[in-house]
């Protein structure tokens, strides 16, 4: 199947160091070289990207000696790649990664006078991790003699809203990135966009949220109509579950946007929750491909995914250190008002729900959110609902969840996931069935999830040699 646009996205570990990056841009050179036209999109070295919030974390706690200290390593790795790449000390390459460094080190400093750390500070910070690989993704494909020009995601057209930490594009972008990336694909020119980053109309740096690569990937494939996205990563695509639990876990073939977006949403490591949304007006497919055996065809996620009546569930999937909040109150529940509010109080802290579950006669509802946000979940509910409501949390938690499209109309899903969770003993604290019927969610405790895990793929046959 010929192709004459694509877009690759390379993950954290393809990037992490000279080799990596090497074999990257072979990646995308082997497609350039059939005459097909290539846009790269680059996340950060492994680890960088939690080494840089963790530095910006000690700057504003006035710790400036462990920041610079982390900031050092940081500089060593990509000077050191940037060596390995070929890039000698006075190339241009190498002296941008130089005034990169110093600005970065000049903003840690920033947080550090101030000791203070705004939103829109923390994504300028963050965002370095992306704007220093992609400088040597280029220079890696300018030693296999390809001409690429590396930008970061707003140069490249991504406009986004101003909310920092998780913004979203504005429709505007589209043209711009036709504008900015037509000419020089048009010219045989290579784009490398730094991926996680957007920028807001005023121009300041916003990031997409963790696993924003796949999301600018997307979001310039919807833009320049492209035929496909291909997203490189360590595995061999989309697994039936986390293989380091469950050993005989295997690729999954085929998958809808429907599909992926839940299997994101419940803590697959895939894809962004959101990574799919620009592609579902034109239905470009995008693949999951593995680095490490490129002929491996992977999972193709497209719009309507192969149903398969003998497995209506795909995969299991499991986020831990989830607290449970139980909100009651006699009567008060009822009142579709006060359940709204509790609702926008947590939009408005800009808090993942994770599962909601509410009893028939409306006197509680339970919410599932991550461990790290109960705290404020907490404080938000209360500020915002009636007085006559009261609010117990359960840390140490977790949600299992089982995807896939074939449960809908089929009887019996629920049901063979229940039972095998009762016979693996596990303690179940709140049900909850999406309204899409992609995905039945369960929580339970945290020392649990493993064996829990084990159960579930075991009872809908998902491992290998289990037809």
């Amino acid at each position: 199947m010929s192709h004459s646009l694509l877009v690759m996205k390379f993950g954290g570990t393809n990037m992490q160091d000279a080799a990596a990056i090497r074999h990257s841009a072979s990646l995308s050179a082997r497609s350039i070289h059939q005459g097909v036209k290539v846009v790269v999109v680059v996340s950060a070295m492994a680890g960088v990207t939690n080494a840089l919030l963790t530095i910006a974390d000690a700057a504003e706690t006035g710790d400036i000696a462990a920041a610079n200290d982390s900031l050092a390593e940081i500089r060593t790795r990509h000077m050191t790649a940037a060596a390995e790449l070929g890039g000698r000390p006075d190339s241009a390459t190498v002296r941008e990664l130089r005034e990169l460094l110093e600005t970065l080190r000049q903003a840690i400093y920033g947080v550090y006078l101030l000791r203070e750390l705004s939103p829109r500070s923390r994504d300028m910070i963050v965002a370095f991790g992306e704007r220093l690989s992609a400088p040597l993704m280029s220079l890696a494909l300018s030693q296999m003699e390809l001409r690429a020009h590396h930008l970061t995601g707003g140069a490249a057209g991504i406009l986004t809203d101003r909310h920092f930490g998780s913004a979203r594009p504005l429709p505007q972008s589209a043209e711009r990135i036709r504008d900015r990336l037509g000419g020089l694909l048009d010219a045989g020119v290579t784009p490398v966009v730094a991926g996680f980053m957007g920028e807001t109309e005023g121009g300041a740096i916003t990031t997409l949220g963790r696993g924003g690569t796949d999301y600018s990937a997307t979001i310039l494939a919807g833009a320049l109509a492209a035929d496909e996205v291909w997203a490189w990563k360590d595995v061999d695509g989309v697994m039936t579950a986390d293989p380091r639990v469950i050993p005989d876990a295997q690729n999954i073939s085929e998958l809808s946007y429907g599909e992926v977006m839940e299997l994101a949403y419940f803590g697959a490591k895939v894809l962004h929750p959101l990574a799919v949304t620009p592609l579902q007006e034109s239905g470009i497919p995008l693949r999951v491909k593995s680095a490490a055996d490129p002929d491996f065809p992977g999972t193709l996620v497209r719009a309507e995914a192969a149903m398969d009546i003998q497995h209506p569930v795909k995969a299991v999937t499991a986020i831990r250190n989830v607290s449970l909040i139980n909100v009651t109150g006699a009567g008060v529940l009822g009142v579709p008002e006060v359940v709204a509010s509790l609702f926008s109080a947590i939009a408005r802290e800009n808090i993942t729900l994770l599962m909601v579950s509410q009893s028939s006669s409306m006197s509680n509802v339970s919410i599932a959110v991550p461990d790290a946000d109960a705290g404020r979940a907490m404080e938000a509910l209360r500020l915002s609902a009636a007085d006559d409501l009261s609010y117990e949390q359960q840390t140490g938690k977790a949600v299992l969840a089982i995807v896939g499209g074939g449960m809908r109309g089929q009887k019996g899903v629920s049901a063979r996931m229940f039972t095998a969770l009762a016979e693996a003993d596990t303690n179940i604290l709140m049900i909850s069935q999406g309204s899409s019927e992609l995905n039945v969610s369960v929580a339970i405790e945290n020392s649990e999830v493993d064996g829990a895990t084990r159960a579930v793929h075991a009872a809908f046959s998902l491992g290998r040699g289990a037809e």
